[in-house]
């Protein structure tokens, strides 16, 4: 009956038949989930139809965080190509090769990308999809279920999949742009990588990483070095050129932990030597701002708003704000009284720098805009 409820009120005030459907269940029993998810597509048949279970879903300008509930979203798409997906792993020797992705075309705009993090290789497939895809920009997230490991369900066009990922390409009359916030502001310096094995940080700017990390620490202040306490972080630069780095221009990666004897800082990601990263924190009054300024950002920039997907992560919501509503309300008093739909997820997928990462603690938005002239190719 949710299922039922939120896909009538996602398609009630299309001028038009959908054409593109996305939903997220959060339920106790995977086989409910499930069969909420097929209920869902048979109601459209005609669309091209994607979802995922979750831990809490997105919808009508709040979140609803681990209690059973629907959330959907659909729009009129005229002149738009809509490619559904579903992606599997083979073995191959000693690797794996992902199967399921159809042939990108000239005019893609984006994908959109559910995945089962307990068995599908999302960071490797994320990290290396420009080999396949090129620039094209992925968005979307980490499916979940409460109950964990085993429960998530993925759906794609009448199916039902227990594993792998699903996703839709979406290309022709479309205009769609991405914005990744990933709440994030940076303390101490820029510095050079000029030692490095593996994750771990040996040498920063030709100095001990641990000695420089602890300068860094040294010269904060007291609610700052609590922040460093509760998750300390470090941007990786995207743009080596750049003649500065200052907020927003860093991939974003935990630090994991140091090794006092070797004096390294071990971080989630492998960098090169001479690589600039910067260390960050995280806040709620940070992750507040970087949200607000990049949604104005875009607005101010691109002008008219129609939807927006948002796939936020499940430690933000009331976990970081106190509210699970934080999200979906900074995407609506930013870019207007749209339709937004969207999911808490496991780890979020968005480009950043324009190449395709997976991320934590991030909020990414796939936003659809009105096309040049005034044209509006659909409805929210």
């Amino acid at each position: 009956m949710a299922a039922e409820t939120a896909v009538r009120q996602a398609i009630s005030g299309l001028t038009g038949p959908p054409h593109l459907v996305c939903f997220f269940i959060c339920g106790d029993d995977p086989d409910e989930v499930a069969q909420a998810g097929l209920r869902v597509m048979r109601m459209t048949p005609e669309a091209a139809v994607i979802g995922c279970s979750a831990t809490g879903v997105i919808g009508d300008g709040r979140g609803v965080e681990v209690t059973p509930a629907v959330s959907a979203w659909a729009a009129t798409l005229d002149g738009a190509r809509l490619t559904t997906f579903a992606l599997d792993t083979l073995r191959a020797d000693d690797r794996f090769v992902v199967v399921g992705l159809p042939e990108p075309q000239a005019d893609d705009h984006a994908a959109i990308l559910f995945a089962d993090p307990y068995s599908f290789p999302t960071d490797g497939f994320v990290e290396r999809s420009d080999e396949v895809l090129g620039d094209l920009p992925l968005i979307g997230g980490l499916a979940n279920a409460l109950r964990g490991r085993g429960a998530v369900r993925l759906f794609a066009d009448g199916e039902v999949y227990t594993e792998g990922a699903v996703g839709v390409l979406l290309g022709g009359a479309v205009d769609v742009r991405t914005v990744v916030s990933q709440g994030c502001r940076p303390i101490g310096p820029t510095m050079a990588v000029t030692g490095v094995e593996d994750n771990l940080l040996l040498e920063l700017a030709g100095q001990p990483a641990l000695a420089r990390l602890e300068e860094v620490v040294s010269a904060l202040d007291e609610d700052e070095r609590e922040l460093v306490a509760s998750g300390l972080q470090i941007g990786v630069a995207m743009d080596e050129y750049a003649e500065r780095h200052e907020h927003g221009d860093f991939l974003i990666r935990g630090v994991l932990g140091i090794d006092p004897e070797r004096e390294a800082v071990a971080i989630g990601d492998v960098v090169e030597i001479g690589r600039t990263v910067r260390f960050q924190v995280r806040d709620a009054a940070t992750a507040d701002e970087d949200l607000y300024e990049l949604l104005d950002a875009h607005r101010e920039e691109f002008g008219g708003v129609d939807g927006a997907l948002l796939f936020s992560c499940n430690g933000r919501g009331s976990a970081m704000f106190g509210s699970a509503d934080h999200d979906a309300v900074a995407v609506r008093e930013t870019l207007g009284p749209i339709g937004v739909a969207g999911f808490f997820a496991a780890g979020e997928v968005g480009p950043v720098g324009g190449h395709n990462h997976v991320h934590g603690f991030t909020a990414s938005v796939l936003v659809f805009s009105s096309r040049p002239g005034g044209d509006r190719p659909y409805d929210r």
